[in-house]
């Protein structure tokens, strides 16, 4: 399956790659879907395109100085090439930690609280990524390993690189779809009223772990990963985002949430806060286990599938279930529907 023409058009006589048309795409429809739900969530108006407005430029930023610094021997002969985007070189993982730092001035700008904001794009960013990664589609790039048996070379199986005429794995294809797999799962949960108040910063993190656990897997297969030293760093820092994940998770379950309740009394309807405990803290505390053994996992199999890895893995696999039986339970808490973000 060909790529044809990098160039999607030209204009003024500069082209225009299909790579950030794509991109660009992804960053569209990501706002629009997260404008949609700001104004389910009850939060202020154009909220989520006052952050895309902050985020892009420091996402953008922040991609290249992770890509830089894990390929520096290819820019220190020649420093203003740093500076030539157009020639790739933006890391994913660079733009989400921009984003998560672009998410503090938004929060504080608007005066949302931060999880609130961040479970608001969460499942835009990874539509967005979605769409993105056809990009490297485009541009024959972010593939696997060679791919030498004539059953598997065929599309989306594999993707034939013509520069080098041979067929290697669709990586870029299996990220694209496990994310679009997770904004899917996510704009499900959401609209069935799993997350709310009482769990604010829950789909971010899920998000999270998600996508780091996908990544760790697909970042094994490519070939023009980013090392440090002799370890993929992006399989390092998605098994650090699942134990962060998991710690999050732990400590969510055992702090418990609040629910907010409300009562009719002489004066009129009151509101109070209750603790809700059972189905809330055992989710919150089977999926942090499966975020901590996907992790233990991920980082055995970095060395080679060994026994132990297996048995992780069926860990996992067994708490991602007891997990989703959780949230089953969890009772559809009405979302108070304001005008503030707070």
């Amino acid at each position: 399956m060909g790529t044809g023409s990098r160039v999607a058009f030209t204009v003024l006589g500069r082209q225009i790659y299909w790579y950030g048309v794509l991109v660009a795409l992804g960053v569209v429809l990501g706002v629009l879907t997260a404008s949609l739900r700001e104004r389910r969530e009850g939060l202020p108006r154009d909220t989520a395109m006052d952050f895309a407005l902050v985020c892009m430029p420091v996402a953008i930023v922040c991609a290249r100085i992770y890509y830089v610094a894990f390929e520096w021997r290819q820019f220190a002969g020649n420093l203003w090439s740093v500076f030539d985007i157009r020639s790739g070189g933006l890391a994913i993982y660079g733009g989400v930690i921009g984003g998560a730092l672009a998410a503090v001035l938004a929060s504080r700008r608007k005066k949302i609280a931060y999880g609130r904001l961040a479970d608001l794009v969460a499942p835009s960013l990874a539509l967005g990524q979605a769409i993105g990664r056809w990009g490297n589609f485009c541009n024959q790039e972010a593939f696997g390993g060679l791919v030498t048996a004539a059953r598997w070379q065929f599309f989306p199986a594999a993707v034939y690189i013509e520069r080098l005429g041979e067929w290697h794995m669709a990586a870029f294809f299996y990220e694209s779809v496990w994310c679009f797999g997770i904004w899917l799962l996510l704009e499900i949960l959401v609209r069935r009223g799993v997350f709310d108040d009482r769990r604010r910063g829950d789909v971010f993190f899920w998000y999270a772990a998600l996508y780091s656990a996908e990544r760790a897997v697909v970042e094994g297969l490519r070939t023009d990963s980013l090392y440090w030293g002799s370890v993929r760093v992006s399989q390092a820092l998605s098994c650090a985002m699942l134990i962060f994940a998991a710690l999050w998770f732990f400590l969510r379950a055992g702090k418990g949430s609040a629910s907010l309740r409300t009562t009719a009394g002489g004066d009129g309807p009151t509101a109070s806060l209750r603790r809700v405990a059972g189905p809330d803290r055992a989710a919150a505390a089977w999926l942090a286990g499966a975020c901590l053994t996907g992790a233990l996992a991920l980082f055995g199999a970095m060395g080679g599938f060994t026994r132990a890895t297996a048995w992780m893995l069926a860990l996992c696999a067994v708490n991602l279930v007891c997990t989703w039986m959780m949230y089953r339970r969890l009772p559809r808490a009405a979302r108070p529907r304001t005008a503030e973000g707070n």
